[in-house]
């Protein structure tokens, strides 16, 4: 939702700031969820969007016109809550939603705990 010809955010505070109000109180509830869920992870900015990283990423998220977006990084993850991100899926790893209609928050602690548990599995082996 950047505008055009501005620059990339370079921080995830830049880029809510940059986002619609009604969406920008969407995203500050989904970080903040994923904050808890993933108290060790980095926030960054990866490809113009709000991410967390710890021991590779884990998910990403973004507002767009009308909805926003939760991508999880792992087909693995999303194979195992395939069933309750049904109403949620868009395809090819996105999970849209909008403020009126929110990510259960607890299925997003639960998605991030399993992405962070992924990751430390696989940096073990």
């Amino acid at each position: 939702m950047a505008r055009r010809g501005a620059a990339a955010p370079k921080t995830v505070d830049d880029y809510i700031a940059r986002v619609s109000p009604p969406f920008q109180d969407a995203l500050h509830t989904l970080r903040a969820t994923i904050r808890r869920a993933a108290p060790g992870a980095d926030e960054v900015i990866s490809y113009g969007m709000p991410a967390f990283r710890q021991d590779g990423m884990l998910v990403y998220y973004a507002a767009f016109k009308d909805h926003c977006s939760l991508f999880v990084g792992s087909q693995r993850t999303r194979e195992r809550f395939a069933r309750e991100l049904k109403p949620f899926d868009a395809g090819k790893g996105t999970l849209h939603f909008t403020p009126e209609e929110p990510l259960p928050a607890d299925l997003v602690r639960r998605l991030v705990r399993a992405r962070v548990a992924e990751n430390a599995e696989r940096r073990a082996r």
